[in-house]
């Protein structure tokens, strides 16, 4: 069985994530990462971001990579 490609990478940058992906800002808001808004968005990483919050990374990018197929 295939593994599904995975468009968003932990080294991708918040801001770049959400242009290509805007639905992925839903997920970001709706875990408490007000990150959408953050003039940090376009230079922090998912990796970092997730790191500073305490959110898992997989579980995030799982939850991003769903909205972005």
């Amino acid at each position: 069985m295939k593994k599904k490609p995975n468009f968003i990478q932990k080294d991708m940058a918040i801001g770049e994530t959400i242009k290509k992906y805007p639905k992925t800002a839903e997920v970001f808001l709706s875990i408490g990462m007000h990150c959408v808004g953050c003039p940090m968005a376009g230079m922090e990483t998912i990796e970092q971001a997730a790191t500073g919050h305490g959110i898992d990374l997989n579980l995030l990018l799982d939850k991003l990579n769903a909205v972005a197929k």
